[in-house]
């Protein structure tokens, strides 16, 4: 235990030593060195020089060391040997120089007061403690007296004394009562330095019977009391009647009333007094002053300022505080205190002394055997301090003599020190108001070099930034230090090294090529050693896509990237903070993998967001500013000033903006009096203005609200305004809108839109109708109604011009004469009908009808129109009637012709023509007959192609739903298709109109073809359908085929059965199950069913038999339409005439804007076009699709 305790002590010292040392020679802080080397003691730890002591517990007096050989311990006491083991009561702790003094079991500690002090030695010298004076505290009772009433008359002051007893240290004062509650103090009522209660004037409510000071000394923990002070303030009212009491009505009295007096000083006393104060100490004056009113102090420092940032006032300005005095602080300090009446001042003289303090403090010497060296001891104080030497805590004048040594002054010079010159000395500066001692030691050490730094340390640093490799070592004398890169390696030199006294080696630009091996070596006269180091080189973090600066509204969501690259080798980790602090712990924050989201964001969001991203070696950071903007605050104190008859000025202050400007403020109003809790817009004003001048109507009771815009949006509109309610006056306007419209032949109807309210300008609000017929020589007539909005007149011509105006009036009179309207009385139906009705015929489907217009005043109205009705009477291609149906076409204003679209061609049609008023139509024209010439047909209304053998096809076809016109004949065109999808030769054969067959011959075997047919009149052709046939196969090419299938399905078989017999059998059965359900004949079944070999069907390409499936085999025929099972294509999808000139066609039409008929969904291309089908025809398929 005693081993390791010494160890411990040799690297305390030493580090202490490492600390102060100043030589050629540094000792890195290694512990394994630090437990070899030899080291005079140092003193690590003792107790303060002034050392008060509780005297009811055991005294400690501390001192520790360090050294190696570890230090023994001895004290003296008062200048003396202190023999410790004479004293039962005192013991040393063991391995310290710690002394315990045991005053609980007996001891008194007034026994040990005296001067301590400490001495630690070893084999290399001695060092000492401070002069340690012991004192145990000291709490006295107050001294027993007798406390006379203070009987006080108001406004007079008065000095409450403490007098605490002298306590070891001084006690704290503070004065409190009865109830253990502080006295409360002021300007007026306050608290000493001294301890004393200071009243600059009293009054009435300052008597009391419990004023008591108490004193607390806080190093027994101990409170003492002094007795309750009495205090009694006479006021000048009670005290005038008790004198009048006790005097006859001949005595002369009268106490004067309360005065007003000019400052006092209460303390201190006189006009000037001095204050002595040490450097770095806390300087106090006081200045308290009595009079009434009560005097304000204020404090100067005479030719200067008081020091900034070191000056404090306290005590309601009564005491003046600079902490950390100096000398530059000396001087003559004022207090002035003023009151209305007068002032008084007093200054204090202020010298600042100092105890010692250092300069340059003695610092430990670790030299080599030979080498050079001082100690230097420095201090200043005020008066300036002596210097003394001690050698081993012996004064150096008597102390062993060292050749090595000469003392000069402040100054220790070694030459040439050998070992024996080892030692402690001490430097002593003192004045009279106190001492400084320091030790410090000179160790004369040969040891070889050694290296600290271990061995293949691997360096890892940033590209481009510095690299510094240490090299820590030790040896006395010093050693050299050189740096090779790898262990072959030249001398490293040049610029791009530095090289630090330490060892250590800088590589101010490190790069990529920087990385390898370096070795240090250390060598001084005893030896030399190397050590070898690593060097890698990363690569930087950078932040490749940082956070931007955002916008958001309120309640929004907002994200910041941070997409860092790294080196692959570090492993980087994210921190977000906001404003340089943390983020908000709120779920409402996701930090990502790159980035940081921020939910339903808030205004506490605001503020600036940084990513920062950290590794082992390297540090980078983005920052953003995130700004949360919202509507705006609505305004608020709204105030209405300078009202008058018509205006009124409006003002407010805008609410908070949230970070968005505010564009305009918008000013609405309610009337309370005509439409109360309906708000309307009156006007708006720039952002930037907060008053408007608002003109008012009469009669209205305003309120107004302002709502503040900014780019996100409206604000809550404000608190309403106080209400103003405006005089009556005459209405300012009148109706607008006015009309004259007759509801029937013989009435007038006069309407208008009334007054709002406010704009009816006082109450009793009516209108004045007034109305004449124009361009005769009439008076006006006139009459007054109550506030409604329509009159009528009845009696009236039909349909004749009047003269209208509505005036406005309330009890205070008339609007200004209103402006003057047109109006007409009621319409009748026309009279007459047009006459002159002609009809050209333009072509099949368009006509044009010419009428002469009738005179205007047999319209009785406003013209409207003429109204034309047509009807299709009979088609001439069809003897069949339809049901008849008229169609009118209207044609606004005076107009004397039109066009008739949509016509049927070659078809009989009649018209008629009527004008039209508001009232409605009049009488029909005369019906005029015409027709139209014949068009070409819609295509025919089927082709069904049926029969087919080896060499022909039976094509049978229905007339065209819609001839329009006289059928002339049918034009049928074919050609084959190939197996590759070409279109062979185009064939064509006219056909009577008469017939609905044909049956083709002299056809190929095998072959499909495609048929385009369509009907024609003498106008031309019509819309073609298209279909597509194939002729059956020759049986003995069939045969030849069937048996190249039968070999084919029996390989197929064998190769599956042999592969896995039992999934080919299930694959067998559903394969047979989808072929029936989709109408697919086996090649087996067929066999069975049929004899023949013609019909058995099959695909060219491969020589196999196949099967058909008309949505898969053959798209030549899907193209075409859907086509029932008979072949035969329905009526209605052939019907592609046009109807009613383009009404309810459902047809399509050409990018040249020709019509496309409803044949099969769409108009088959061009006979040219390509068979799309991917096999080549088969008899068999042809039947198929007959079936």
């Amino acid at each position: 235990m005693t081993k390791k305790k010494s160890i411990s002590a040799s690297k305390a010292s030493l580090v202490l030593f490492l600390c102060q040392m100043i030589s050629a020679l540094d000792v890195p802080l290694d512990s394994k060195l630090l437990e070899e080397l030899s080291q005079p003691p140092t003193i690590t730890q003792q107790s303060p020089k002034d050392y008060i002591v509780d005297p009811r517990e055991n005294i400690v007096i501390q001192c520790e060391a360090k050294g190696k050989p570890p230090p023994s311990f001895s004290w003296t006491r008062n200048g003396t040997h202190f023999d410790i083991d004479k004293d039962a009561q005192v013991t040393m702790k063991p391995n310290s120089g710690t002394l315990v003094i045991n005053i609980m079991n007996g001891g008194k500690a007034e026994a040990y007061e005296g001067v301590y002090q400490c001495t630690a030695r070893n084999e290399r010298g001695a060092a000492i403690s401070n002069n340690i004076v012991i004192r145990p505290s000291r709490s006295p009772l107050w001294t027993k007296e007798k406390l006379e009433p203070n009987q006080v008359r108001e406004g007079d002051s008065l000095v409450l004394h403490c007098r605490p007893p002298v306590g070891l240290p001084p006690p704290i004062i503070f004065w409190m009562d009865n109830a253990f509650q502080r006295l409360p103090q002021s300007e007026r009522v306050s608290q000493g330095l001294n301890g004393d209660l200071y009243f600059s004037n009293v009054q009435p409510e300052d008597t009391r019977e419990d004023y008591i000071c108490y004193a607390r000394f806080n190093h027994t923990q101990t409170i003492q009391q002094k007795q309750p002070i009495s205090v009694k303030v006479f006021s000048m009212d009670s005290l005038n009647d008790t004198i009048a009491a006790n005097l006859s009505d001949t005595d002369v009295y009268g106490a004067r009333p309360v005065t007003e007096r000019q400052p006092v000083l209460l303390t201190p006393t006189g006009s000037t007094s001095t204050k002595v104060e040490l450097r770095g100490n806390v300087l106090l004056l006081e200045c308290i002053a009595a009079g009434l009113p009560t005097p304000v102090i204020r404090w100067i420092k005479e030719g200067g300022e008081l020091p900034a940032n070191r000056t404090f006032f306290e005590n309601f300005k009564k005491t003046l505080k600079i902490i950390d005095v100096s000398e530059a602080d000396s001087g003559n300090y004022k207090c002035i205190a003023r009151n209305i009446l007068g002032s008084a001042h007093h200054v204090i003289s202020v010298t600042v002394k100092a105890a010692p303090y250092w300069i340059t403090a003695p610092r430990n010497l670790v030299l080599s055997p030979g080498e050079d060296g001082t100690l230097i001891c420095r201090a200043n104080g005020n008066p300036k301090p002596s210097i003394s030497w001690l050698a081993n805590g012996v004064p150096i004048a008597i102390a062993p003599e060292d050749p090595s040594r000469k003392v000069d002054g402040d100054t220790i010079i070694f030459s040439h020190v050998q070992e024996r010159s080892s030692a402690v000395y001490q430097c002593n500066a003192s004045n009279e108001y106190g001492y400084l001692l320091a030790n410090a030691f000179v160790n004369v050490l040969a040891e070889p070099p050694r290296i600290l730094t271990p061995a293949n340390k691997l360096y890892q640093v940033i590209a481009d930034s510095p690299a510094l490799l240490d090299c820590a070592y030790f040896g006395s004398p010093k050693p050299e230090i050189e740096w090779f890169k790898g262990v072959k390696g030249s001398i490293l030199h040049g610029s791009e090294y530095i090289f630090h006294d330490n060892g250590t080696l800088e590589i101010p630009v490190a790069q990529k090529d920087s990385t390898g091996a370096y070795t240090c070596v250390a060598r001084n006269k005893l030896g030399k050693i190397q050590n070898e180091v690593q060097l890698e080189i990363k690569d930087p973090t950078v932040i490749i896509k940082q956070p931007e600066y955002k916008v958001i509204q309120r309640y929004g969501q907002v994200s910041f990237e941070c997409i860092i690259k790294h080196d692959s080798t570090l492993l980087p980790t994210v921190i977000w903070l906001k404003d340089n602090d943390e983020l908000p712990d709120d779920e409402r924050f996701l930090v990502g993998k790159d980035n940081l989201t921020i939910m339903n964001v808030t205004d506490k969001d605001d503020g600036t967001y940084t990513c920062i991203v950290n590794t082992t070696l390297d540090s980078v950071s983005a920052s953003a500013v995130l700004t949360v903007v919202a509507r705006p605050n609505p305004p608020f104190d709204l105030e209405l000033t300078g009202q008058l008859e018509r205006s009124v000025e409006l003002s407010w202050i805008p609410g908070d903006e949230n970070n968005s400007p505010i564009t305009n403020f918008v000013i609405e109003y309610e009337d309370g009096l005509h439409e109360p809790g309906l708000w309307h817009y009156q006007t708006e004003v720039p952002g930037t203005q907060t008053t408007v001048q608002l003109k008012l109507s009469p009669y209205v009771n305003y309120s107004f609200r302002v709502i503040a815009v900014n780019e996100i949006g409206r604000s809550q509109p404000s608190e309403p305004s106080e209400q103003y309610l405006t005089k009556s006056a005459n209405p300012d306007e009148n109706p607008s809108n006015v009309q004259g419209i007759g509801s029937e032949p013989d009435n007038l109807v006069i309407t208008w839109e009334s007054l709002k309210g406010f704009q009816s300008n006082g109450p009793g609000l009516q209108y004045k109708v007034s109305w004449r017929q124009k361009d005769v020589d009439d008076e006006w007539t006139s009459v007054i109604v109550a506030n409604v909005s329509k009159y009528i007149v009845s009696g009236t011509p039909t349909f004749v011009p009047y003269e209208i105006k509505v005036q406005a009036l309330n009890d205070l009179g008339y609007a200004p004469e209103p402006s003057e309207v047109i109006g007409h009385s009621g319409e009748d139906l026309p009279m007459v009908a047009p006459g002159n009705v002609q009809v050209h015929v333009i072509n099949s489907t368009l006509a044009k009808v010419h009428w002469d217009p009738v005179p205007l005043k047999t319209v009785r109205g406003h013209l409207q129109g003429y109204k034309v009705y047509y009807w299709k009477v009979q088609s001439l291609s069809r003897r069949s009637r339809r049901h008849v149906e008229k169609k009118i076409l209207t044609f606004k204003g005076n107009k004397t012709f039109g066009m008739l679209p949509g016509l049927e061609p070659y078809s009989t049609y009649k018209l008629n023509v009527r004008v039209a008023n508001g009232k409605g139509e009049g009488p029909a024209s005369p019906d005029k007959v015409f027709r139209t010439p014949e068009g070409v047909p819609s295509s025919p209304s089927f082709l069904k192609i049926t029969n087919p053998t080896l060499d022909s096809l039976t094509l049978e076809w229905g007339s065209p739903t819609h001839p329009n016109g006289v059928l002339t004949s049918y034009i049928l065109k074919f050609q084959p298709i190939n197996n590759t999808h070409e279109l062979g030769p185009l064939v064509e054969i006219r056909i009577p109109a008469n017939e609905s067959s044909l049956i083709l011959k002299n056809l190929n075997y095998s072959t499909r073809y495609k048929f385009y047919f369509n009907a024609q009149t003498s106008v031309g052709s019509g819309n073609q359908i298209t279909e597509e046939a194939v002729t059956i196969m020759d049986e003995g090419k069939m045969a030849m085929a069937s048996r190249q299938v039968d070999i084919a399905t029996q390989g197929w078989f064998i190769g599956l059965m042999c592969a896995v017999a039992l999934l080919i059998l299930i694959l067998l059965i559903v394969c047979f199950i989808r072929r029936n359900k989709g109408g697919k004949y086996p090649v087996k079944e067929k066999e069975d069913a049929h004899a023949d070999p013609e019909i058995q069907p099959m695909k060219e390409d491969d020589g196999t038999f196949g099967e058909y499936s008309d949505a898969e085999d053959h798209k030549p025929l899907k193209k075409g339409s859907r086509t029932p099972s008979d072949r035969t294509v329905k009526k209605e999808d052939s019907d592609d005439s046009l109807v009613d000139y383009g009404e309810g066609v459902n047809g399509q039409f050409n990018e040249d804007g020709s019509f496309i008929g409803q044949y099969s969904g769409k108009k088959e291309k061009e006979p040219a076009e390509g068979n799309e089908s991917s096999e080549a025809p088969s008899p068999v398929n042809a039947m198929n699709s007959f079936v």
